[in-house]
């Protein structure tokens, strides 16, 4: 029968910075957003794309506005005049840009 072997390794821990789970990590980057807004251009920022792009690719088309619109119960407020700036729940907005990635940035 064999034997197991084991062994042991030190992997040193340089003293500013600390070893997270990722459970944890994902919990502390949700604290970071919870209670945050992003406006059109903090969403910009965060995607790296314009503000017309963001427009055409996922906050217009009706199998997402359907989503997104708080008219709808969505985390999206649509300006309904010139002069009101969009306003978007960050925590809702970012978990649905990851739930949605391929079929965003997929399609062309």
């Amino acid at each position: 029968m064999s034997q197991l072997l084991r062994a042991e390794i030190n992997i040193p821990i340089p003293t500013d910075l600390v070893m997270v789970s990722k459970v944890e990590l994902e919990k502390l980057e949700k604290q970071e957003l919870t209670g945050v807004y992003w406006n059109m251009k903090d969403l910009e920022q965060r995607i790296r794309r314009k503000s017309e792009w963001i427009k055409e690719n996922i906050l217009f088309p009706s199998r997402f506005r359907k989503i997104l619109d708080s008219e709808n119960g969505g985390f999206v407020y649509y300006p309904q005049s010139k002069g009101q700036t969009w306003s978007f729940q960050a925590v809702e907005m970012a978990s649905f840009l990851d739930k949605n990635f391929g079929e965003i940035f997929g399609r062309r």
